[in-house]
């Protein structure tokens, strides 16, 4: 089954995205670490899907993948504040956080480089996922960069899904896509023109609060309990 996979850098915007996917219908997890989290999300952000790519684009074949790009200068003192108050808990061995997240960002930031937080290193970490990213999607029609702080990122989000806003009135607008046809929500929605900014400065728990019936857990459990994806 095919999905959307959000592959942009913790602090680039996949909060804000993630709301702005529920808003349009579709079934959001925002991070995924069990099997059964990816087989009920039509869209996944964050953690794993900016490691893990690869292997998700094999594994879910069809699949689109967006990657969020934010200036560095905003993004360096953000994605410093996160790591800050998240490095106690992603010890590898004895961290808090799931083994999957604490291996996604162990691959992408190497935890243990002594110089972790300095602006160089995370500077480089930025720019060769950056690179890693747009060499394995070059030329395929399944990926989308976006900033989501530029004011025609939504407008290019939609036409790149091929959903359709067609005005009704000067207040509401109707949303169709492949990935809403069996959602129970009403298929008009707020009219909107750019993406919610959410965990603004320091915030980074405003997932915590959305309350959204199309809002899936990323400790999911089915048939196999919470074990996670198998890419072998």
């Amino acid at each position: 089954m095919s999905k959307v996979f959000i592959i942009g850098l913790p602090r680039t915007g996949t909060t804000s995205i993630s709301v702005a996917f529920l808003n349009l219908g579709f079934k959001v997890a925002h991070t995924a670490f069990t099997k059964q989290t990816f087989a009920l999300a039509d869209v996944v952000t964050d953690s794993p899907c900016f490691s893990d790519y690869k292997q998700l684009d094999k594994l879910f074949p069809g699949s689109q993948f967006i990657y969020l790009t934010r200036d560095l200068t905003a993004w360096l003192p953000s994605v410093q504040r996160l790591l800050q108050r998240m490095l106690p808990h992603l010890t590898l061995k004895t961290g808090q956080f799931s083994p999957v997240l604490k291996r996604s960002f162990d691959q992408t930031f190497q935890l243990s480089h002594p110089d972790l937080l300095t602006d160089e290193h995370l500077t480089a970490c930025y720019q060769n996922h950056k690179t890693e990213v747009m060499d394995y999607f070059s030329g395929k029609s399944c990926f989308l960069s976006i900033d989501i702080s530029k004011q025609n990122s939504y407008q290019m989000l939609c036409d790149f899904l091929k959903i359709s806003i067609d005005e009704k009135d000067s207040s509401s607008h109707v949303c169709s896509s492949p990935h809403d046809s069996s959602s129970p929500h009403d298929s008009s929605f707020p009219h909107v023109s750019s993406f919610p900014h959410v965990n603004k400065g320091a915030q980074v728990a405003h997932w915590k609060a959305v309350k959204h019936s199309n809002k899936i857990s990323s400790f999911s459990a089915g048939k196999d309990h919470r074990q996670f994806l198998d890419y072998t």
